[in-house]
């Protein structure tokens, strides 16, 4: 059983992006703080009333994310 959620974030042209490693849940917000909210909420309306051991999740999994930044410039 996994204890974790992974999620990958990255900056679209205009809205940061997260998707879910391990379910089909995508979301987008204008801020990272906004970003955090949605994703929660995202994942428990995408997981209410489901048997988590469907998903191989254990109750209340953690939620890690990864975080794209944008290229380095080098001086």
């Amino acid at each position: 059983m996994k204890k974790t959620i992974q999620v990958h974030i990255f900056k679209g042209e205009k809205y940061y992006v997260a998707e879910c490693m391990d379910l089909p849940v995508v979301t987008q917000a204008l801020t990272l703080d906004e970003l955090v909210f949605n994703i929660r909420e995202a994942i428990e309306c995408h997981l209410e009333g489901e048997d988590l051991s469907d998903y191989e999740l254990i109750p209340n999994p953690s939620v890690i994310a990864n975080i794209e930044l944008e290229d380095l410039i080098y001086a």
